[in-house]
């Protein structure tokens, strides 16, 4: 049994769907609204919801792709009995994900959100070339108009902000010095890009894609910047091994199995940018015809 830990009406594990019901392949799909208890009968573990029921043991392959396992937490009126229950609670709560994770998998809850700090200190230490950068609470010591500057959140969106319903944080070009200072921002050197490099990594092997988003001012800094009359053209692309090769060990080193990675080429150098756990790829996967999501499918 195939166990899938998703949201609702999210549009890739739709498709990845799609693929294991073609190949007869039973699976249970977890949603984030869902809470649920641990129990056991017959000296066997299962977890219980509303919607869904199943034995830990039954579990064969896992994919986590957002959202993540809930669960029910009893009160007790005694309150120093209530904070030894809580502590037990975890601890079985804690065993039962682990356990869960232990099986073959595609990404796991524990690890699902990664640090962009410790990810480019690791890039650099597996010899990926990555641009320069640094945090910094003011602009004195900005070059301007050769500096970017980005989110440190691996999400790049802010609800119900002023009059928009969502707001998209892009990369920007640094082009003048600001009065006040403001909070620790990230800063990093602005790469003169021959084109970018989309790679979806999947348990050592990459599908990777190359955006010619250069030419157009609209997505010059940013490709997410689309444009929609005149879209950027995309195109299969084999990274070099000894790239591929790096990115897998730091794939390793950060024990994620699967992700959407981002690399800027430039004359002879690829320059690593970040690695996304839960990104989207099906758009590029199209795009190529690389069925990244039949891939999974298999895989699970």
């Amino acid at each position: 049994m195939i166990l899938i830990i998703s949201k609702k009406q999210e549009t890739t594990t739709n498709e990845v769907i799609k693929w294991l019901l073609a190949m007869d392949k039973k699976f249970i799909r977890v949603d984030e609204d869902e809470v649920f208890e641990i129990k056991v009968k017959e000296k066997r573990i299962y977890i219980e919801s509303q919607r869904n029921y199943f034995y830990i043991d039954e579990i064969n392959s896992v994919w986590y792709r957002r959202g993540g396992l809930k669960f029910k937490n009893f009160q007790y009126d005694s309150p120093p009995v209530d904070i030894h229950m809580q502590e037990h609670q975890h601890w079985l709560q804690d065993y039962v994900i682990k356990k869960i994770e232990s099986k073959k998998h595609v990404n796991k809850q524990n690890n699902s959100a990664v640090n962009k700090l410790l990810v480019l200190e690791q890039a650099k230490k597996v010899g990926l070339d990555v641009p320069e950068y640094y945090l910094a609470e003011n602009t004195a010591e900005v070059v301007f108009d050769k500096t970017i500057i980005k989110p440190l959140t691996g999400n790049i969106t802010i609800n119900a902000y002023k009059d928009y319903a969502e707001s998209i944080m892009y990369t920007n070009v640094i082009a003048h010095q600001e009065d006040d200072s403001f909070f620790i921002t990230f800063f990093q050197e602005k790469i003169e890009k021959d084109f970018e490099i989309r790679s979806f990594y999947l348990n050592g092997e990459f599908f990777s894609t190359a955006i010619m988003s250069q030419n157009d001012e609209r997505t010059k800094t940013d490709f997410r910047k689309y444009n929609l009359e005149k879209p950027n053209r995309n195109v299969r692309y084999n990274l070099p091994v000894e790239i591929e090769e790096k990115t897998h060990q730091l794939m390793v080193l950060l024990d994620v199995n699967c992700g959407s990675i981002d690399f800027m080429k430039s004359g002879d150098k690829f320059y690593f940018l970040e690695v996304n756990t839960v990104g989207q790829f099906l758009g590029v996967s199209a795009m190529c015809n690389y069925a990244a999501e039949q891939a999974i499918a298999e895989y699970l």
